[in-house]
């Protein structure tokens, strides 16, 4: 039997690490807090597992030190995750570049992990609470609630804050505290955006495709500004505002939900995490959504002046029947200071004016973001500039490892969060089983 590995966290990551340092002929233990490995998967894909993609741009994966996911990523790309998923059992299909299991269950692929770590005779210890890790001379030791556990690797992929209803408490982050690293503050992230607008109890439910532009108070420096990328369909958060004393962070569209508090669905989880690190900043959040975003501004003034001509007799709730969702409609008449029974022919130009602005470019202060408990994962976390991107391994103390959502990545949603969990436990995993250390600078 090879070296000692201990891993502490039964997640995605810590799963793939345990598998991969298992086929080197490792002694790999896990230690899990939960009452078994992978409740989070379970949860992932809308119980589906949309567990990678076919799109791996860099820019869909977010990090402090902006190389450091790709430099992982190639060394266990989506590629040898399908093969991987495929030697377990998983028949793979593909829906808009995601892809999931034929099965359409996330408990396949747990349950072909679980098959996997029982086939190479892993010591899985679930219910275990890790207080502390120490090294002795040339062993790191866990305390834990059920005794001390040495081993001459600890690979440490204990997750973030995100969900901490599946396992998720953030108790990494102390443990690697104390073990010397730095840790940027975890926000939650892929969250719904909280606002201050009394419109949302009456758009409560309302989904309808739109474009969201997260707008940040503009201050030099501001890192939630300087870390901006572009988003999965998107635009570059980068040049020009067209609103004074703003930045534009980030855009993404998609399909809105509009809940009784403020707005989610995709396109604001994909930008939600600038959202979060310029308010824990204390700056100034706004987004501006269009609700009509197939269309140029020409085209939707066009369109309301053809319908005002046509139907002068109408009332706006009448006119604007099928344009948008009626309640939709009717707060932005009301915001436009027109009334749903004012007839197109009695609107002025200036309430036309208006009227396009709440259509096209409307407003909303956000003044907050979802818990931890909404956020499906974290931005901040481990340092990245204290680990080896080649190895996994930390650059303050040997045989010290870090895989999955403990670390300062997070990507946006499609697959790539479980992607970056696959591919650090496996580089994880693999270099903590080998005899070797990497070579200190």
């Amino acid at each position: 039997m090879g070296r000692q590995v201990l891993i502490i966290g039964g997640g995605a990551a810590g799963m793939t690490a345990a598998i991969m340092a298992a086929r080197t002929d490792a002694s790999v233990t896990v230690l899990e807090h939960m009452d078994r490995v992978g409740k989070k998967l379970l949860s992932t894909g809308n119980g589906r597992c949309n567990f990678t993609n076919l799109d791996q741009r860099p820019e869909n994966y977010r990090c402090t030190q902006s190389d450091f996911p790709g430099k992982v990523l190639r060394q266990f790309p989506m590629e040898k995750t399908v093969d991987f998923f495929a030697g377990l059992g998983i028949l793979v299909k593909e829906r808009n570049g995601c892809l999931y299991p034929n099965s359409d269950q996330a408990s396949s692929v747990l349950n072909v992990l679980r098959m996997e770590l029982e086939r190479l005779g892993v010591d899985v210890r679930t219910g275990c609470h890790v207080t502390d890790v120490r090294r002795k001379g040339g062993v790191l030791t866990a305390e834990t609630d059920k005794g001390f556990f040495g081993a001459d690797a600890v690979i440490l992929a204990a997750g973030s804050r995100a969900a901490p209803a599946t396992g998720s408490d953030g108790s990494g982050y102390a443990l690697a505290r104390n073990l010397g690293h730095h840790v940027l503050t975890p926000l939650p992230a892929l969250v719904q955006l909280r606002c201050a607008e009394k419109d949302y109890k009456e758009l409560s439910g309302v989904r309808t495709e739109a474009k969201v532009d997260l707008y940040i108070e503009d201050t030099a420096g501001d890192a939630a500004v300087k870390t901006s990328r572009r988003i999965s369909g998107g635009s570059h958060a980068s040049g020009p505002s067209l609103f004074c004393g703003w930045r534009l962070a980030a855009s993404d569209r998609g399909e809105l939900q509009l809940t009784d508090y403020g707005i989610s669905g995709i396109p604001v989880f994909q930008i939600s995490r600038y959202a979060s690190v310029a308010l824990h900043n204390k700056r100034q959040v706004k987004a501006v959504i269009d609700f009509l975003p197939f269309q140029t501004m020409e085209e939707t003034a066009g369109l309301i002046r053809r319908r005002a001509e046509e139907m002068p007799e109408k009332t706006c709730e009448q006119w604007m029947c099928g344009m948008l969702n009626n309640r939709l409609a009717a707060v932005l008449l009301k915001r436009a200071g027109l009334g749903f029974r004012q007839t197109a022919g009695e609107i002025t130009e200036d309430g036309w004016q208006a009227l396009l602005r709440q259509i096209r470019q409307y407003e909303t202060v956000v003044k907050a973001v979802n818990s931890y408990d909404h956020a499906q994962v974290c931005c901040g976390g481990v340092d990245t500039a204290e680990v080896d991107p080649a190895t996994m391994e930390s650059r303050k103390m040997r045989g010290l490892y870090f895989a999955g959502e403990i670390l300062d990545v997070d990507g946006i949603c499609g697959g790539y969060n479980l992607q970056w969990a696959w591919s650090s436990g496996a580089v994880a995993g693999l270099h903590a089983a080998v005899n070797e250390t990497r070579r200190r600078e």
